[in-house]
């Protein structure tokens, strides 16, 4: 394995993360529909959280996390492309199109993300010592909160812009109802929203499964206090 590559890989997602703070933020304040604006708010925490644990990485590998990389300004720069755009948008006046750029700019930041995300998690498994085993576990706590972010976040894309072009969407949609986390789940669930219309919206069951991700979340963090 190129470890030095890998390394430059770690400080690279690290950036892009520390971005993507900054994205989440400014996405949030374009969010004009309540649902999408919690769902935002929620990965805006999460996305902190994984910053946190990217800073962590880095000192296990014996790499400074404000050390200055070219791939570094590179991907700070993208990410302060997306954080622009959106404010762009959001200036023109016009909510639901803001709404939408903030949907796409988040899509593709979590393309990028889920990427990194992947590759380290490759790599973890070829890692042997300490830092395997801390990469691992970074990998495998963020992995389900970054196939959500990127699954969902497209869901929210496609049925935005559906609605914008005067048809019928589903809102939320169904990978949110359904709470993919698997490309091959965001397909079906895709696939399902022909079914989903004809039934009416789905924002009571979205609502039902958001309730039981909660409690089910509640009960877990008990159980580890315990």
């Amino acid at each position: 394995m190129n470890i030095d590559q890998l390394h430059d890989l770690i400080l690279q997602s690290l950036e892009h993360e520390m971005g993507g703070v900054k994205v989440y933020e400014t996405a949030v304040s374009c969010a004009a529909n309540d649902d999408l604006r919690e769902e935002w708010t929620k990965y805006l925490d999460q996305t902190r959280t994984h910053v946190q644990i990217l800073q962590e990485v880095c000192t296990v590998f014996g790499l400074d996390p404000a050390m200055a990389t070219p791939s570094r300004a590179i991907v700070k720069g993208m990410g302060a492309a997306l954080v622009d755009a959106m404010k762009k948008a959001a200036a023109t006046g016009n909510p639901d199109a803001a709404q939408i750029v903030a949907a796409e700019c988040v899509v593709i930041a979590e393309t990028k993300d889920h990427l990194d995300w992947e590759l380290m998690g490759r790599c973890a498994k070829k890692l042997t010592g300490e830092p395997g085993t801390v990469l691992r576990a970074a990998c495998k706590k963020v992995e389900d909160e970054e196939d959500e972010h990127l699954y969902h976040t497209q869901g929210w894309c496609r049925e935005l812009w559906i609605k914008g072009l005067g048809m019928k969407a589903v809102l939320p949609p169904p990978e949110e109802v359904k709470d993919v986390e698997t490309a091959i789940g965001a397909a079906r669930a895709e696939k399902a929203r022909g079914k989903m219309l004809k039934r009416g919206t789905s924002r009571k069951k979205a609502t039902a499964r958001k309730t039981a991700r909660k409690t089910t979340a509640k009960r877990a963090t008990a159980k580890r206090r315990k």
